[in-house]
């Protein structure tokens, strides 16, 4: 009997995977009755449940589920040729159940409408768009670069704890919650992961636990760039699954945040995408921009890749490599680089609007 449960549940994904591949094509059910619908309910319950306790509930269950794996290896070890089937059924039924509870949670996220149709903006810009963006965006860094460093060369050294940044996180989607409903964010769920360590070797500044929606945020990152971290995985919480997306609306937040630190990490962050895409089109046209950054800024951009060289290691492109594939089998087809369609969004965001 207990196995043709476990081969129901096993065959059960083959089901999911279906209705998955079907949604696909449905990005504005998905986006009516998923993302706007289900997900906000189970994802504030969640928030609820576990967002007041001050350590991370979903690295807990990941350690024990980790302990789990490896003491049910160990004792069914010789089952692997004795009753390969039950074995096998075992790990299908596992992965079954897994897959069903990561979607369901969250991961249909991933096949909503793109952002720029609720939002009523373009999804394409030119060179030149990029340019005249990128200045005033320089302009507005340096102003307040200017407010909270000694002079133009010197770097900005944030006044707070880590953990005083995680409770400030909240005042910039209050206030773009104002401009963009679809934004709010209530309750808080943020906290440094116990796996921070792990987490900076394998080149991630954070992530969202899908499965009790607690924003995870690597505790060993720079402070300087705390603010946007924090605001990017917020971003995923409240249903932004696309890294795109939630770089964008994490800039958004941070800049519309009453504090000054805040706005500098928010402009700056949308500043540095910016500088990446004119260098991939056109190598003299940025080294020419370049020279219009004050020199301060730069500093806080290099202490963020001193960090990240620091904790180079053979496997990380592992990881990079496999994020890479999870991405583009979660409808981004651009994997990794999804990343820098931010600039599309920042650009037609702002054409109308003052930074």
């Amino acid at each position: 009997m207990m196995k043709n449960k476990k081969l129901v549940i096993t065959l059960f994904l083959i089901v999911q995977i279906l209705i998955t591949s079907i949604l696909k094509n449905y990005p504005e059910f998905v986006e009516q009755y998923y993302s706007n619908g289900v997900y906000v309910f189970i994802s504030k319950l969640m928030r609820y449940s576990f967002g007041w306790l001050p350590i991370s509930i979903g690295d807990m269950l990941y350690t024990l589920a980790s302990v789990y794996i490896v003491r049910w290896f160990i004792v069914n070890r010789k089952r692997i040729i004795k009753d390969t089937i039950h074995w096998l059924l075992d790990i299908g039924a596992v992965l079954s159940l897994g897959y069903f509870a990561f979607h369901l949670l969250w991961a249909y996220n991933y096949y909503r409408q793109p952002l720029y149709h609720s939002l009523k903006l373009d999804s394409e810009y030119t060179t030149e768009e990029l340019l005249s963006f990128t200045k005033r965006l320089i302009e507005k860094s340096n102003a307040v670069h200017s407010k909270l460093a000694a002079n133009d060369s010197t770097k900005v050294e944030m006044p707070f704890s880590k953990s005083e940044i995680l409770k400030k996180v909240n005042n910039g989607y209050d206030n773009l919650a104002q401009v963009h409903p679809q934004f709010y964010y209530s309750p808080k769920s943020i906290k440094t992961s116990i796996y921070s360590l792990p987490l900076t070797y394998m080149g991630f500044s954070g992530y969202l636990n899908p499965f009790t929606n607690e924003a995870q945020v690597d505790g060993m990152i720079p402070t300087y760039k705390f603010p946007s971290t924090s605001c990017h995985e917020i971003a995923h919480q409240i249903g932004y699954a696309a890294e795109n997306e939630a770089n964008f609306i994490g800039s958004l937040a941070a800049i519309h945040n009453d504090d000054p630190y805040f706005q500098y990490s928010g402009y700056t962050f949308g500043l540095r995408h910016c500088l990446v895409e004119i260098f991939r089109r056109d190598k003299d046209t940025y080294y020419q921009t370049l020279e219009g950054v004050n020199k301060g800024i730069l500093k806080n951009y290099q202490e963020v890749d001193i960090f990240w060289k620091s904790y180079t290691n053979p496997l990380e492109p592992v990881f990079e490599k496999t994020y890479d594939a999870f991405l583009k089998s979660n409808n981004q087809s651009a994997g990794m680089s999804s990343y820098s369609y931010v600039v599309a969004l920042l650009v037609n965001y702002y054409e109308n609007r003052s930074l």
